[in-house]
Parts: C-alpha cells; sequence; structure tokens
C-alpha cells in the first residue's frame, strides 16, 4: 500500500511542478502589476488633488472590501457579457494585479505618511519642486519602511492565488485537484501541494528579509 502511495506521488511530481511554476509566473506578473498601479494609487492618496484622491480611494475601497474570488469571477465570466472576452490565464493575471494593487496602494500611503513632515518641507525650502522632493526624498525613505509589509502582502500574494484554479488556470492547486480525480489520493495530494507552497512562501520570506537587511545596513 505504501509503495504504491509513493509511486503515485512520484508519477504526480512533475505535474505539481508545473503547477508551481505557472503559481510563481501568475504571482510574479501579479507583483509587478501592484508595484506599479499600487505607486500610483499610493501617491494619489497623498495628493492634494481631490479628484485623484477621490479615485484612488474609491478604487482602494472596492478591491479591499470585495473578495478576490469574486473580481475573479467578474473578469472571467462577467466581461464577456459585455463584449470583453479575455483567456482564464489573462483574467487570473490581471485579477491578482488589480487586487494586490489596492493593498499595495494603502501600504505605500502609510509609508509616505511616515516620513516626518519637515523632509518635504526642507526640500521644498531647497527649491525642489512637489514631484521632485517626492522623488527624490521621501519616496527612497518610505520604501525601507514598506518593505516588511509589502513583503507579507507578496506572500499573501502567492497563497491567493490558488483561487485561479476556479477559473481553470492549471496552477498548483488546479493541478493537485486534477491528480486526486484521477488517483482519488486527497490526503496525500494535497499535502504535497501543501508542501510545495511552503516552500514557496519560505523563500519568498527569505528574500524579504535579504531585503529588509541590505536596506538596513545603507541607513
Amino acid at each position: 500500500m505504501l509503495a504504491d502511495k509513493m509511486e503515485i506521488l512520484k508519477e504526480s511530481i512533475p505535474f505539481l511542478l508545473k503547477g508551481a511554476f505557472m503559481t510563481i509566473e501568475l504571482t510574479t506578473f501579479a507583483v509587478v502589476i501592484g508595484i506599479i498601479l499600487g505607486t500610483i494609487l499610493g501617491l494619489a492618496r497623498v495628493s492634494h488633488n481631490k479628484l485623484l484622491n477621490g479615485i484612488a480611494k474609491a478604487y482602494i475601497e472596492f478591491f479591499r472590501g470585495t473578495p478576490l474570488l469574486v473580481q475573479l469571477f467578474l473578469l472571467y465570466f462577467g466581461l464577456p457579457n459585455i463584449g470583453i472576452d479575455i483567456s482564464a490565464y489573462f483574467a487570473a493575471i490581471l485579477g491578482l494585479g488589480l487586487n494586490s494593487g489596492a493593498y499595495v496602494g494603502e501600504v505605500v500611503r502609510s509609508g509616505i505618511k511616515s516620513i516626518d513632515k519637515g523632509q518635504m518641507e526642507a526640500a521644498r525650502s531647497v527649491g525642489m519642486s512637489y514631484p521632485q522632493a517626492m522623488q527624490y526624498v521621501i519616496l527612497p525613505q518610505a520604501i525601507k519602511r514598506v518593505i516588511p509589509p509589502l513583503g507579507n502582502e507578496f506572500i499573501a500574494l502567492l497563497k491567493d492565488s490558488s483561487l485561479v484554479s476556479v477559473i481553470a488556470v492549471k496552477d498548483l492547486t488546479r493541478q493537485g485537484r486534477l491528480i486526486i480525480s484521477r488517483t482519488y489520493e486527497s490526503f496525500l495530494i494535497f499535502a504535497a501541494v501543501a508542501v510545495l507552497y511552503f516552500i514557496m512562501t519560505f523563500i519568498m520570506t527569505r528574500i524579504v528579509n535579504y531585503a529588509e537587511r541590505r536596506l538596513s545596513i545603507s541607513d
């Protein structure tokens, strides 16, 4: 019996690894979207422009206040009803990225707000414009402070990416479910899936910790 289970696991590993690489790929693209979008949203949230601030706030409130699963359904199943057809793969990346952007936006806003107001005043007093002060004085300091919460957000995003399996994207979770449908070895396969998720999050945690240490040295 044990030998049979080990043989099933051995045959399943290549498919699970393929799913793990898909999970990493989706998360990587989503992180890029989240960083770009979140930085824009964070800057808009601290802007004195009421329109930009309001739009950013509404976006963040919507994506933080609704389940990621519903957002994925809205993109993959809802958009075709208004004539916009997108693949499950693109819907997964877009859904994860848009959702991540909302959380990153709040992290960036908090990081900027944590910088003493005197920093901005000092930069403006030496002739810098507001964008220049933000680019060269405020943001470099804020980045160091937001690395830990951003790291936690991206680790959470990697785990949340398992939800894309419901729209038939063959990530790690989906591959595990497909194998179980053939072998009926639920505990064995889901245990292997859990181990692979743990390995990925463990590595990401170490990378975040290393980046945090490097930035602290440069202070």
